[in-house]
């Protein structure tokens, strides 16, 4: 009966996964992967609306801005330990030192990473993970993917999402409980600290898939090239924003100018809500379970 059911739930799927790719006859070049992406974002976006939307609402209305605030420079500062580790793998040696740094002042003066001193401090905050790191290499970013529940991506950064969870102190805090209530608690304020974004982009784009795609990618070429658009990447035509001219700005179906997402984008690395949209940090990493690696958020 169980085994019936299973079968069941995947062909279900199965079809739900090819409706979504028959649905674009002709996918943006690209973007091959137009159709099953979607098919999956429209699934998050479901998810974020009926779930984390609500729930991130009530937190909003019940927890003051002063420790929302104090919240977010926590998680952020625990992002910082693993921006480090890849800024130093990229060999950008003061950009990484600097990062090492502003984790001990705002743990030691911040009061656990509560207050960020070492902003006040002239400490800038970086933005990496380790599918930045390999484009910083030369990896090519191949053709962009909307994850389930996880959001935008590339094939490259989803193949880096393994080193991004062993990479982030959140995997190894015990017990699994905490790591959970560590987990769901930054999720839900990060979700919150995004009502307003989220709202004005629902309003603006009349496409949203396609501008928070053109967004993603622009802000990921900026994060791997810091703005001169020297790394290689699809050759997507002129409904894509080109990444090879940094002045270039995108002409996608969205109706709207993303080509200032990498200037507007939050300086944190980058994870997402339901919604596909950017939101800082790196430690959106549930907890082991029965041994088995978690998976982290991307930017």
């Amino acid at each position: 009966m169980r085994t019936t059911r299973a079968k069941n739930v995947t062909l279900a799927l199965a079809a739900a996964a090819l409706a979504g790719c028959a649905s674009v006859q002709t996918p943006t070049p690209g973007d091959p992967l137009e159709g099953l992406n979607r098919t999956v974002f429209k699934f998050n976006d479901t998810v974020d609306t009926y779930a984390l939307k609500p729930v991130a609402k009530g937190y909003q209305w019940a927890v003051p801005q002063p420790v929302r605030s104090s919240v977010t420079n926590f998680f952020s500062n625990i992002g910082d330990v693993y921006v480090a580790a890849n800024e130093l793998l990229e060999l950008k040696i003061a950009d990484g030192v600097g990062d090492v740094m502003r984790v001990v002042i705002n743990t030691v003066f911040g009061v656990g990473g509560l207050f960020d001193v070492a902003t006040a401090a002239k400490l800038p905050k970086h933005s990496a993970d380790f599918g930045v790191t390999l484009g910083h290499y030369g990896v090519p970013s191949g053709p962009y993917l909307v994850l389930p529940l996880l959001g935008p991506s590339t094939v490259r950064d989803a193949a880096g999402l393994a080193v991004d969870y062993y990479g982030n102190p959140l995997s190894y805090v015990h017990p699994s409980s905490v790591s959970w209530a560590l987990y769901g608690v930054n999720l839900v304020n990060t979700r919150a600290n995004l009502l307003t974004t989220v709202d004005v982009l629902s309003g603006a784009a009349i496409d949203k898939y396609s501008f928070i795609r053109n967004a993603y990618l622009q802000r990921r070429q900026f994060l791997i090239t810091g703005g001169d658009g020297a790394e290689s990447v699809p050759n997507y035509d002129d409904s894509l924003p080109k990444y090879d001219d940094g002045s270039a700005e995108p002409a996608g179906a969205s109706g709207a100018t993303a080509a200032s997402a990498p200037a507007a984008a939050p300086a944190p690395a980058s994870g997402t809500n339901g919604d596909g949209q950017t939101v800082p940090g790196q430690q959106y990493v549930p907890p082991p379970h029965n041994g088995l690696p978690g998976i982290h958020l991307p930017r």
